[in-house]
């Protein structure tokens, strides 16, 4: 509870409010910045829906003939074949078949023993869809039930991976910046050799290396992507040990830790803030380049890098559903989570009145 002081009987000074507060009130006067919060609160919603397989959780599912076009387009907007014109592994086969007698075939034995027993082992055949809202992949998967999914997956591999590299850029930058010397000068060094590798060789290095899976691809960026947080974490730790309420905890007996992390790191929470959520942002479009190229998340896993890996090919045949919905899903992802990282910029500065 903030307390008041009386200044007259029956007046208040007005109480002042902390940054967070005055950040929030200077958010929700930016129309664009407060607009694009929705949006990625409900692309949120989505990802841990998908995590927990309430959103995209049947995209496994074959549920279409291969390539159903979308419904609003018709058959009339793709050249849709019909299912029994592919072959067991999905490929368009265009080769006659050619039929053989009982007596004729090696096997016609076997299979007339086989046929005896086959009523005991049928199954129901279901109907594909010859449509759906947004169309079907070449297996006959739900476009947009796969485009949910791989959502999911892309922020949830943008946010762990951000967490991470935050942690390990946070607390390098504190120690370095805390105690300078040469500690400073060994992980200024440590500092030097990541950033003189360009990032994306880096990156597809590492994840050379390690191999594919959403778990490997959130460690690959974190231990690639820490070094803009070390920067600046380092550069505020420099400019605030020497403040005098930092001089007045270690006049009390606290500790290094303390002054650290209880001191001095709450100061700069807004600007870690912010950090944040330009990693996200970068650490979502670098897991579609990694996925793209086949450095990404698993065979049996999706993303929105794996779905626009198979675009190439689908554009060549004209199926472009699939594309035209990881670009949208995209888009207004990044756009979104750009607007609202220069909105919260805006809002946490001090200096702005």
């Amino acid at each position: 509870m903030t307390a008041t002081v009386q200044t007259a009987p029956g007046m208040a000074a007005p109480v002042s409010k902390s940054l967070w507060a005055l950040g929030w009130q200077r958010l929700k006067r930016n129309k664009v910045g407060f607009i694009s919060l929705w949006v990625v609160s409900v692309y949120l919603l989505i990802a841990l829906g998908g995590w927990f397989n309430v959103v995209g959780g049947n995209w496994l599912n074959e549920i279409a003939v291969p390539y159903a076009p979308p419904s609003w387009v018709g058959a009339s907007g793709a050249d849709v074949m019909p299912a029994d014109a592919y072959d067991a592994s999905g490929v368009e086969s265009s080769a006659p078949i050619v039929t053989l007698a009982r007596q004729e075939d090696p096997i016609g034995k076997e299979l007339t023993e086989a046929e005896k027993d086959a009523g005991r082992y049928k199954v129901e055949e279901v109907k594909k869809r010859e449509s759906l809202p947004f169309g079907a992949d070449l297996r006959g998967r739900d476009v947009l039930q796969k485009t949910l999914k791989g959502t999911s997956t892309s922020i949830f591999v943008g946010i762990f991976g951000a967490v991470l590299a935050l942690l390990i850029g946070t607390t390098l930058g504190a120690v370095s910046g805390y105690f300078g010397g040469k500690i400073d000068d060994l992980l200024t060094w440590f500092y030097s050799v990541f950033t003189s590798v360009p990032d994306m060789l880096l990156l597809l290095s590492f994840a050379a290396v390690s191999g594919r899976g959403i778990t490997t691809i959130i460690m690959v960026m974190a231990l690639t992507s820490w070094t803009g947080t070390y920067r600046l974490v380092r550069a505020e730790y420099l400019k605030l040990k020497s403040r005098e309420y930092v001089q007045a905890a270690s006049a009390i007996g606290a500790s290094h830790s303390r002054r650290m992390f209880v001191h001095i790191l709450p100061n700069i929470s807004h600007l870690l803030l912010v950090q944040f959520s330009l990693m996200t942002v970068a650490l979502i479009k670098y897991e579609a380049i990694l996925s793209f190229l086949g450095f990404g998340v698993g065979v049996r896993q999706v993303s929105l890098g794996s779905m626009l890996a198979e675009a190439p090919s689908e554009l060549v045949q004209g199926y472009w559903w699939q594309m035209l919905a990881v670009t949208i899903a995209m888009s207004i992802l990044v756009t979104a989570f750009s607007l609202l990282v220069d909105a919260l910029r805006d809002a946490l500065d001090p200096k702005v009145k």
